[in-house]
């Protein structure tokens, strides 16, 4: 999930996964899958940097432990 500003100041997180669209027009539009849209602070590039991120915290690999018996 990332967090996101509506126009009144309140915080909500979304499921990236389910942006469909983002419109700059000139406020920021995501339209869904889900057929919901919302109207949000946060610029495109915001949105997609924040889902680059959330994508690699999620998929991070990491290192296979050894036993050192």
């Amino acid at each position: 999930m990332i967090p996101l500003t509506r126009l009144d100041g309140s915080l909500f997180y979304l499921n990236p996964d389910l942006i469909e669209v983002i419109e700059v027009t000139p406020d920021t539009v995501l339209k869904l899958t889900t057929q919901h849209r919302y109207v949000v602070r946060e610029s495109a590039d915001e949105i997609i940097e924040r889902t680059i991120e959330l994508r690699r915290r999620v998929f991070q690999v990491r290192p296979e432990v050894r036993s050192l018996v």
